[in-house]
């Protein structure tokens, strides 16, 4: 086996791997929306993101792409996908990892402050989970979401977004139609 052929195999076994173990973490978890959409589903469409604008492929950009929410949504720790999944994955990870002890509004407002400062693949993962959570609000919005709030949450993705831009040029391009696409269906 080539070296080439090595670190492709051992690429794929990364992502299929991360793939098993966010499916089994997060199963039973539903998105928010009307349609009750499984969880993995967000995982699986930021992992597909990420995978096809990348102009080098980088399978742990995309294994952390599966495993981005995990230590947030489950009882997963940042050692537990280091130790699994190596030391950049987890880091990539620990990037887009909320505090859940802050508040909503805190939250949220520490992504905004904190993205332009990201590692350049965490900003990637941001820009990929933002147009999937525009992509389930043009599909199945919450019930309970009132087209205000509809609106807020994409001014925030944008203000999110805008401290990411520049390190992958597609992805900022399906982010500007995911707003557009949004901002028609709301």
């Amino acid at each position: 086996m080539t070296d080439e052929t090595s670190r492709l195999r051992d690429g794929i076994l990364l992502v299929t791997r991360a793939a098993e173990f966010a499916a089994r973490r997060h199963v039973g978890q539903t998105r928010k929306g009307a349609a009750g959409e499984p969880y993995v589903n967000h995982l699986a469409e930021v992992a597909s993101l990420l995978a096809a604008t990348a102009e080098e492929p980088d399978a742990h950009l995309v294994a952390a792409g599966w495993l981005h929410d995990t230590v947030e949504d489950t009882g997963t720790s940042g050692e537990e996908i280091e130790q699994l999944f190596g030391r950049r994955v987890a880091e990539l990870v620990a990037e887009v990892t909320d505090d859940k002890s802050l508040p909503k509004a805190g939250r949220k407002r520490l992504q905004v402050e904190q993205a332009p400062h990201k590692s350049p693949g965490a900003r990637a993962l941001k820009i990929a989970d933002k147009i999937s959570n525009l992509h389930s609000l043009v599909a199945s919005p919450p019930d309970d979401w009132s087209a205000e709030r509809v609106a807020n949450y994409i001014d925030w993705a944008k203000e999110v977004v805008a401290g990411c831009r520049g390190v992958n040029a597609a992805l900022d391009a399906l982010f500007d139609r995911a707003v557009a696409e949004a901002r028609e269906a709301a």
